[in-house]
């Protein structure tokens, strides 16, 4: 069988895998796209769009059920969850334009090949027992849900990311190993639907990555709504009897405590897609979280170049899928331009949300930068009154020049009331023009003008 050849073959139908096949259209270029499950990757099929479509019916259920503070009678609040799944498929088909099987069917901007890559040379890769060659190769395999080696852990049983979307039946108890934003996101919808949640983490700290006064508040906010939590606690061992899965927790000091449940969900963080690429055989540099990537996002081996969560310490789809456009134009360019990642925004998708960009108050005191913060709450804004929403904060931090160094707002639609934040970064925009853009009232959005007046009052 001749070997078809093609002037860019992707390894990777996830955000930048695709996004990198999307931008090169038009350029008459034969492109071949490798998959080895299902278009659309983990954001799409097991991430993002999933868990934010069960946040959402888990968040309509929740204020039909607290109506009665506003007045409202909404008797007998209940849901089918098989129902509930139907629709979390109806919307991922919206979103991929068909079903799994019709996208990849209806497939046009490349020729699609189902399986698992393997290079079999630098500019070789086989799937599924036929090779394929390509002038120029980008890789956007992705990541995996990392499995720590804990005793018993396999014998007990354990689901992930992936099964934790689509349950068919819900557990009565669930364990959440992992106290990152994948966690404490299931945490809040499974607990929204009647489940008995309990996070355990490690750490001192819950959403250490986050500014500390807004994670603290969202951790409460979750507590009340009956989510237990246990941080500082590793688990080192687990097994199943007559009563359910048993986690054995160890704290620092040598102290063990028992979590009994149902299921054990594992979100402790992600692990690079690779092993099964014989990278090797290409000559592609590794490193412990994916590839060796310059500032055009080259890998080491000259016409090969690498996208998304396994060339980007943020693995977040937004910034795949610029990669996955940086790496598709770059690769066809001459003169290549450098992926530029200083102003990366993100979020948690709970109910209040947090959205961040920048850096924390806690990583500028650790590098010893002079910085001036203001907070500015919710309670004082009369939409977050009118909403009954006033549980939120918004807190900028600024250079003593006024340059903004971060944004971190807990509050419903976080991300989007982030965005002039962003922006004002982005654009190099100081404190100054962010506290002098008139907002429209009443909106939230008003929180941002306000702590930016206040921090423009400090400088």
């Amino acid at each position: 069988m001749a070997t078809p050849e093609f002037d860019l073959l992707v390894i990777g139908g996830g955000a930048a895998g695709s996004s990198a096949v999307t931008n090169l259209q038009g350029r008459n270029l034969k492109i071949a796209l490798v998959e080895r499950d299902k278009l659309g990757g983990t954001c799409l099929n097991y991430g993002c769009d999933p868990t934010k479509t069960l946040l959402h019916t888990a968040s309509q259920l929740y204020n039909a059920r607290q109506a009665h503070k506003l007045g409202l009678q909404i008797l007998n609040a209940g849901f089918d969850w098989s129902a509930v799944l139907a629709q979390v498929r109806k919307v991922l088909d919206q979103i991929r334009g068909g079903t799994p099987e019709e996208a990849e069917r209806d497939y046009k901007d490349a020729t699609l090949f189902k399986g698992q890559a393997r290079f079999v040379s630098p500019h070789e890769v086989e799937v599924n027992g036929q090779r394929l060659q390509a002038d120029r190769i980008i890789i956007a395999g992705g990541t995996k849900a990392t499995i720590p080696p804990i005793e018993g852990l396999q014998e007990a049983g354990y689901i992930t990311n992936v099964e934790a979307v689509s349950l068919p039946v819900l557990p009565k108890r669930l364990a959440i190993m992992g106290g990152g934003p994948i966690g404490i996101e299931f945490s809040q919808m499974f607990a929204r639907f009647g489940v008995e949640v309990t996070v355990i983490e490690k750490t001192p700290e819950l959403l250490e990555t986050e500014d500390r006064d807004l994670a603290e508040r969202l951790v409460s906010q979750l507590a009340r709504e009956g989510v237990s939590f246990k941080a500082g606690a590793e688990v080192v061992a687990a097994r199943k009897d007559a009563s359910g899965k048993r986690l054995t927790l160890q704290n620092k000091g040598g102290r063990q405590s028992e979590v009994v449940a149902d299921e054990i969900l594992v979100a402790v963080g992600r692990t690079p897609a690779l092993d099964e690429l014989n990278l090797e055989k290409a000559g592609v540099e590794r490193t412990g979280k994916g590839v060796r990537v310059d500032e055009n996002l080259r890998t080491n081996a000259p016409h090969i170049w690498a996208a998304g969560d396994i060339a980007s310490k943020y693995q977040f789809t937004h910034v795949a899928s610029e990669q996955g456009k940086r790496a598709a134009l770059n690769a066809f360019a001459s003169e290549p331009e450098p992926f530029d990642d200083k102003v990366i925004p993100w979020g948690i998708y709970t109910f209040p949300s947090i959205a961040h960009v920048g850096q924390t108050e806690q990583e500028l005191r650790e590098t010893g930068q002079e910085y001036v913060a203001a907070r500015h709450t919710f309670e004082e804004v009369a939409r977050a009154i009118t909403d009954a929403q006033t549980g939120g904060m918004v807190k900028l931090l600024a250079s003593p020049s006024g340059r903004i160094l971060g944004g971190h707002i807990l509050a419903d639609d976080a991300g989007n009331l982030l965005s002039p934040v962003v922006l004002a970064m982005k654009a190099g925009l100081t404190v100054k023009t962010l506290a002098e853009t008139i907002q429209p009232y009443p909106t939230l959005a008003e929180a941002v003008m306000q702590a930016a007046r206040q921090l423009q009052e400090k400088l």
